[in-house]
């Protein structure tokens, strides 16, 4: 660790990252039609239900559809330079295989666009955040059918028509790489995980990465000043021993891991995926316009980053990080937080660096947070919370990014999860809340959805402010 306090490029830019379904609400108003979330009250780790229900907090979440200048009034405070959020498909094209888009959607995000612009901050938008339309999951069994990638390139064109001369950066899938552990989740695959063949999802990946590199073709040819990127879970994973066989071990799933953003990044599938695909017996369907479209390449990488993992080749180990969509052996020297996620700054900097050397596309951070039960206050007459334990938590992490960027690493910028209390993907729990801004909604639905700045609020305004300098080594 340097002496030197760290301080961040003026360029950088700082903000925080969200999801639609996560933080609109108003699932049935503008013309929005049902999508995979609507379906999943307990939260995307969990089995689907018939149809929305009263104790799915998604549905209201905290009604940023309403609040949205409130809210992001609040960002701007903070020192925003930017801001992520995804576009709900099924805002858009409320079924998802419409020839035409909903009006009413697309006026909505205008109006979001405008204020993010009144207050100069700058727009980074996800076109697909696990918000796969109900019908296409239903009816196409999603990304399994490649009649998805023609439809996902008329919405993508759509978004890209009407808003791609006001936002210059766009992520195509959230977290795609999650596809293997939670299909219906972040692929809208409708057949249960149990039933789901190997053949049928790794063409749903393949379709998906072609759906991928074609909007990113298309994005270009509309404005060529847009910039697009893939978003991947990170995650440095350890071997459990020095045993050569656990090394193997984390090779075979760091592969797992990194062909979603080798394919995205060089155009074609790496050596190690065609074998996996023989041993396993996957033959892709893949068609010689498929070849040329993953020719286009994304022009950065993102991702997030909460934890890392170990691996071993020792069947009697339980690999099971409680907690964590992409499994893993707990490491026993790290500590965790509520919900079991392990906590390792240093892994953000093994990984920024292991992106970097890998793939020399310039690198951007859209999530990392601490998800933990914040307890509402009241100091010197004002309602705040005192969460030391996220300052500390990110901090930490942050002084590792400083150390990446020392170290070479080309990086854009840092979205911290999420700037705003929201419903948790993995459980649908408000209780646990990442913002810096707390939101008074219970996990039984309950709360006035008033706002109340945290310590923790004050304190990322500082460390924007001063470009990283007032960070704590």
């Amino acid at each position: 660790m340097t002496d030197i306090a760290p301080r961040f490029p003026e360029s950088f830019l700082w903000g925080g990252a969200t999801a639609a379904n996560q933080i609109e609400g108003a699932y049935a108003e503008g013309g929005k039609g049902l999508s995979i979330q609507d379906v999943t009250p307990q939260g995307i780790m969990f089995d689907r239900v018939d149809g929305p229900t009263a104790d799915n907090l998604k549905l209201e979440a905290i009604d940023f559809y309403h609040r949205y200048a409130e809210d992001i009034a609040l960002f701007a405070e903070m020192g925003f330079k930017v801001f992520r959020f995804s576009i709900a498909w099924s805002r858009i094209f409320p079924l998802g295989d419409e020839e035409t888009p909903n009006e009413e959607g697309l006026a909505f995000y205008d109006r979001v666009l405008d204020e993010l612009e009144k207050h100069g901050i700058e727009p980074l938008i996800t076109l697909s955040h696990y918000e796969t339309p109900l019908h296409l999951a239903e009816k196409y069994d999603g990304w399994v059918n490649r009649d998805l990638i023609g439809f996902y390139e008329r919405y993508a064109r759509t978004c890209f028509e009407s808003y791609g001369d006001r936002v210059k950066y766009w992520l195509t899938f959230n977290e795609i790489n999650s596809v293997l552990h939670i299909p219906f989740g972040s692929g809208g695959i409708n057949t249960p995980k149990s039933e789901l063949s190997e053949q049928d999802l790794y063409q749903a990946i393949h379709h998906e990465l072609v759906a991928s590199a074609r909007v990113t073709r298309v994005a270009h040819e509309i404005n060529p000043a847009i910039k697009v990127g893939c978003m991947v879970i990170a995650m440095p994973i350890y071997p459990l021993t020095t045993d050569p066989d656990d090394v193997v071990a984390v090779m075979n799933a760091d592969h797992a891991n990194l062909m979603f953003s080798d394919v995205h990044t060089r155009g074609e599938y790496p050596g190690y995926a065609k074998r996996f695909f023989r041993d396993k017996g996957v033959t892709l369907n893949i068609t010689d316009q498929d070849v040329e479209d993953l020719k286009n390449t994304v022009d950065f990488v993102s991702f997030s980053y909460y934890m890392s993992i170990c691996e071993t080749a020792d069947p009697s180990v339980k690999a099971d990080g409680a907690g964590n969509i992409m499994g893993g052996v707990p490491n026993p020297r790290l500590a965790s937080s509520e919900w079991g996620w392990q906590i390792d700054p240093q892994g953000l900097r093994v990984i920024l660096n292991q992106f970097w050397d890998r793939w020399q596309k310039p690198l951007f951070i859209v999530e990392n947070g601490i998800g933990a039960k914040d307890r509402l206050v009241e100091v010197d007459g004002v309602k705040t919370v005192e969460d030391d334990y996220r300052i500390a938590y990110l901090n930490d992490h942050l002084l590792q990014v400083a150390e990446a960027i020392e170290d070479g690493v080309d990086l854009l910028g840092y979205t911290m999860w999420g700037p705003i209390d929201l419903v948790s993907a993995s459980t649908a729990q408000m209780s646990k809340r990442y913002g810096f801004i707390y939101v008074d909604r219970n996990d039984d639905g309950t709360g006035s959805l008033e706002r109340y700045k945290k310590k923790s609020y004050h304190w990322y305004a500082d460390v924007i402010r001063t470009h990283g300098a007032s960070l704590q080594a």
